[in-house]
């Protein structure tokens, strides 16, 4: 099993909207993230001092292909109509790789 964290900017404007959209995820998206092999997973929010809005995510991967099992969520209509919906709400960080929407955090810690 591996462990991932990510994180991303949220507009301001759009913290209720969001929490709203993720109080209600719709079903066949939770089936994909099931089906691909992602257990364990949290979306948290933080406002910062400065007024900034930041997710945090966490999951678990148990399966064998991690880029195969992204890229068969990532070709789903559904999945896409979700992300569809999220995207414009979020904002990538500022130093997020080339390409990078959720920036990949580094674990530095972890106690079972």
């Amino acid at each position: 099993m591996q462990r991932y964290g990510w994180i991303i900017g949220l507009h301001p404007d759009r913290v209720e909207d969001y929490k709203r959209e993720h109080a209600a995820v719709w079903p066949a998206v939770l089936r994909m993230i099931k089906d691909c092999n992602i257990q364990n997973y949290s979306i948290y929010l933080r406002q910062f001092p400065d007024g900034a809005f930041y997710l945090f995510s966490y999951l678990e991967y148990t399966g064998t292909d991690f880029d195969g099992d992204m890229a068969k969520m990532a070709a789903d209509p559904t999945t896409q109509e979700w992300w569809a919906v999220c995207k414009p709400m979020q904002v990538p960080i500022a130093n997020a790789k080339e390409g990078e929407w959720w920036a990949d955090l580094e674990e530095i810690f972890h106690c079972d």
